[in-house]
């Protein structure tokens, strides 16, 4: 089991990191080239900036049983297919039970944006959101061991 970080835009890199040295599971923290990254304790593997270069290298890497930290539900959706785990940044774990609910609420999102339509956006990250994604990870990490 290794832990993959999409890391462009992510909030939690170095907590995941973190998370996985404590846990002593192999770490890859995935980005393109408009981010840079180096942590003590992961590999970063950087991807040419094209659209959605980053999530195919991703989902290409999976194995089955590895856990995914990623913010989009499509990357979400490939990883699960493949096997693999997935949290977002604030916690939750996408499932077989979830993910379609969020794909619809995504492309609905992009249907009203396309029609002129504007959406609020997310409001500013808070303390209690890492709190809640450091729990999740570390039971989400314990569960898979436990299993396999």
């Amino acid at each position: 089991m290794r832990l993959l970080i999409d890391a462009d835009g992510c909030p939690v890199v170095n907590i995941a990191v973190s998370i996985a040295s404590e846990n002593r599971i192999e770490c890859l923290i995935l980005c393109d080239t408009s981010h840079e990254f180096e942590k003590r304790g992961a590999k970063t593997l950087t991807f040419s900036k094209g659209a959605d270069s980053v999530d195919f290298a991703l989902v290409n890497l999976l194995c089955p049983g590895d856990v995914v930290v990623t913010q989009d539900y499509g990357l979400a959706a490939m990883c699960l297919a493949r096997k693999a785990r997935v949290l977002s940044q604030d916690g939750m774990e996408y499932t077989a039970d979830n993910i379609d609910g969020l794909l619809l609420a995504r492309h609905t999102a992009k249907k009203i944006r396309n029609a002129g339509g504007r959406l609020k956006g997310p409001s500013r990250r808070k303390p209690v959101q890492d709190e809640d994604f450091s729990r999740a990870l570390r039971d989400l990490l314990k569960r898979v061991t436990a299993i396999g």
